[in-house]
């Protein structure tokens, strides 16, 4: 009996997923909805009765319960971004700069659509989905396997071919169809929607129960392979077959490309069919196929030289400006917003505009009540253009910008050749909550759950003034706010505990030293490794930092030269928040290396480019793309092109690869 109830089970899951791959793969279903949903409760009849012959890939398993919190997932292969393109020279610009470093090898591009979607990695060992994580900040994402399991194009086995392990990449996105039915059923329930596909597929993947989830019907195109931390094959066109043939919903819109006049046709193609497609895009990317031509070409420190996305131009509509609003941001600057009459652009539910500063104001003479043509442009904040002057009837009134912070009534001043008008008042509320969101954002200390309603409450009843007085709330006080339960202060305490250990790029960039973002916070952390160095550092210490310039330098010494930011630090210390590089960072540190410049040319044997670039920079050095009078060393493998000869020209120091791998032990 149990050898038939075996059998019979086998089958169903076979079954079920080969219906799965009609529907999600070819859109060429054979059976009803009604009949796939028996086929599906009979296997969990049967596995119900028979609970030792649950497997963790069968179709029953897509769907789990709640869990209490997301889990940090770091990534073994970074996520990066890509450098974008608006148009189509800067798109030629890039193939050129391609076929630069070809150095003269044949080239060609893969063109795929920008789903408008998250990115996620879908790890699989021994052909098991094991691990689902988003990109989040492309080091560290969430982990939500439970999440990704309910998407019905991601498998949970794979087929064929199957390496002990397996990253897929992919975009996770809503398609236009199941958005509307989600906001019909909000709209319904007296609820609030959602202003866009995108918007909805990230929040639902970040939501603690699954079951929800599964509800919203999350897609997936896949778009990258790796086998352990190596791609896969030979060339990136080859890992659309892999995916398609393990069940993976492969997007058929792309395209291999010889040279820039084919891309540009396949740019325009897709642009021509954008409005029909179940699902939304905005732009093409394009990648070199050839994946040993990938790591030679490398990587800045934000993004890939071998890819990069092409955006489609911003689209454009006319509303109504209702009123502006001027917000006060952490720095102090008040920026006015225009509130206009909702309107659909770019799929998205408009009714807020930036207006930058009272000269743009003025430029466009604007008024309250006018006609206006705004735009959106990719990720950015929708813009105002300009006035419809022919709808005046005369109703319309001049915007008069305030000369006192609308927050604290202190004054804002404008600086001479400054467009902005700030604050005066270094405790202004507003500039501290700005500050307290800006330090626990994703990019900065992480702290999951401290949101804007929450910075707002804390800093009016006076629990919070300044960034350090977080880590002296309790689970008690933050338990006693409205809205909040002993749970939900854990959690909070917990998440703020655990950013201490963020490091010290992170409070870098948390901290909101003026010009010191992301990038700069990563530079200066690796060059001077502990927050006190840093601290003691002269302007032309500073300076002398490739790609820190004059202003950052001036700006992060008189930033520790103010006496109420030493006071933050030492406060934050106190707290017991990480300020030097970890150990093992500081231990790999060499001499040799530090504060010196390296150039990778040609192909390594025994290291990828960023393989290679990791052990550089993890022992104090930094890796440029170009050679210069500055270039220290040109770290030359096989079929080393014009970097070689203009190093041999400028006498820079050369090593083979042996001479590399002794340097580095």
């Amino acid at each position: 009996m149990s050898s038939k109830v075996e059998k019979e089970i086998e089958a169903l899951r076979a079954e079920i997923e080969h219906h799965n791959e009609l529907y999600y793969q070819k859109a060429e279903p054979e059976i009803s909805d009604y009949e796939f949903d028996m086929m599906l409760e009979r296997l969990r009849a049967l596995e119900v009765e028979n609970p030792e012959l649950i497997t963790p890939d069968s179709p029953t398993q897509r769907v789990g319960g709640k869990a209490d919190s997301l889990r940090p997932f770091t990534h073994t292969v970074p996520l990066m971004s890509l450098d974008n393109s608006y148009d189509l020279n800067e798109l030629k610009a890039y193939t050129e700069r391609c076929e630069r470093l070809a150095e003269g090898r044949k080239l060609e591009y893969v063109a795929e659509l920008k789903i408008d979607g998250l990115s996620v990695s879908l790890h699989y060992e021994n052909a098991i989905l094991t691990v689902g994580a988003t990109r989040g900040d492309g080091q560290t994402g969430d982990e939500v396997t439970q999440n990704v399991r309910t998407i019905k194009s991601v498998p949970l086995r794979l087929k064929k071919d199957r390496p002990e392990h397996a990253e897929v990449r992919g975009e996770v996105f809503l398609s236009r169809s199941q958005f509307d039915r989600i906001n019909a059923e909000l709209e319904m329930q007296g609820e609030k929607t959602f202003a866009n596909p995108r918007n909805c597929a990230s929040g639902t993947l970040r939501m603690l129960d699954s079951q929800i989830v599964a509800s919203r019907r999350l897609d997936m195109f896949p778009y990258d392979l790796f086998s352990g931390n190596q791609k896969m094959f030979e060339t990136h066109w080859e890992n659309f077959e892999w995916l398609k043939q393990n069940g993976f919903n492969v997007n058929p819109h792309r395209a291999l490309c010889v040279n820039f006049d084919e891309l540009t046709a396949f740019v325009n193609e897709m642009e021509s069919i954008r409005d029909s497609l179940d699902y939304d895009i905005d732009g093409v990317v394009v990648k070199v196929n050839s994946t040993s031509l990938q790591q030679e070409f490398g990587a800045t420190t934000k993004a890939p030289r071998w890819a990069i996305a092409y955006k489609y131009p911003a689209r454009k509509a006319t509303t109504k400006l209702l009123a502006i609003t001027v917000q006060v941001g952490r720095t102090g600057a008040l920026t006015p917003v225009a509130n206009l009459e909702p309107v659909l652009l770019a799929g998205t539910t408009v009714a807020r505009a930036s207006l930058h500063n009272e000269d743009e104001i003025k430029r466009l003479g604007i008024r309250i009540g006018d006609t206006v043509e705004i735009e959106k442009s990719g990720e950015i904040i929708p813009q105002v253009l300009g006035v419809v002057e022919s709808k005046r009837d005369g109703s319309e009134t001049e915007f008069e910008f305030p000369s006192k912070c609308p927050v604290c009534d202190w004054d804002a001043v404008r600086p001479d050749g400054e467009a902005v008008r700030r604050c005066t008042n270094p405790g202004c509320p507003a500039k501290n909550k700005a500050r307290i969101q800006y330090f626990a954002s994703r990019k900065a200390m992480d702290i999951e759950g401290l949101g804007e309603v929450l910075v707002d409450t804390l800093v009016d009843r006076g629990m919070v003034r300044d960034v350090a007085d977080l880590y002296s709330l309790t689970v008690d006080q933050i338990a006693g706010l409205d809205r909040m339960a002993e749970k939900s202060g854990t959690n909070l305490i917990d998440q703020i505990a655990a950013s201490k250990a963020r490091g010290l790029q992170r409070l870098l960039y948390g901290i909101d030293i003026r010009h010191v973002g992301e990038r700069y916070a990563k530079i200066l952390a690796k060059h001077f490794r502990s927050i006190d160095r840093l601290a003691a550092a002269s302007v032309e210490e500073l300076d002398d930092i490739p790609e820190i310039g004059l202003a950052v330098a001036e700006s992060v010494h008189d930033w520790f030269r103010d006496a109420k930011n030493i006071d933050l630090i030492d406060r934050l210390r106190i707290a017991g928040v990480q300020m030097e590089m970890d150990a093992a960072s500081n231990a790999a540190l060499d001499e040799r290396f530090v504060g010196k410049t390296f150039v990778l040319t040609g192909k390594l044997e025994n290291y990828t480019r960023d393989e290679a670039a990791k052990l550089i920079e993890d022992r104090g050095g930094r890796v440029s793309s170009s050679v210069s009078k500055k270039t220290d060393y040109v770290v030359a493998g096989e079929e080393a092109g014009s970097k070689l000869t203009k190093a041999e020209s400028l006498g820079v120091a050369i090593l083979n690869e042996e001479e590399f791998r002794a340097m580095i032990g």
